[in-house]
C-alpha cells in the first residue's frame, strides 16, 4: 500500500510541467550603424622638410575639419548612450 501511494505521488508530481520564468539576458549590439569616414587631414600629407609656414597653414586648414569630425563622433557616441 505504501509503495502504491508513493508511485501515485511520484506520477502526479511529473504530470504538470514545471513553470520556468523567462530570463532576459542583455545581448551586446553595436549602436553604430555606419562607421564615419576619417577626413584627409592636410598635415598628414606634408613632407618631412616642410617649412614652418606650410605646417602652420596646414594646421589652420585642418582646424575646422577636425572640429566637424569631432562633432560627428560626439553625435554618434551620444546616440549610443
Amino acid at each position: 500500500m505504501k509503495y502504491l501511494l508513493l508511485v501515485a505521488l511520484l506520477l502526479t508530481a511529473c504530470a504538470a510541467p514545471p513553470v520556468v520564468p523567462p530570463v532576459k539576458v542583455p545581448v551586446y549590439g553595436s549602436c553604430v550603424k555606419v562607421p564615419l569616414a576619417r577626413p584627409a587631414f592636410a598635415t598628414k600629407s606634408l613632407l618631412p622638410d616642410a617649412s614652418d609656414g606650410e605646417i602652420l597653414l596646414a594646421l589652420a586648414r585642418d582646424h575646422l575639419v577636425h572640429f566637424k569630425y569631432e562633432g560627428e563622433l560626439e553625435a554618434v557616441i551620444a546616440g549610443c548612450l
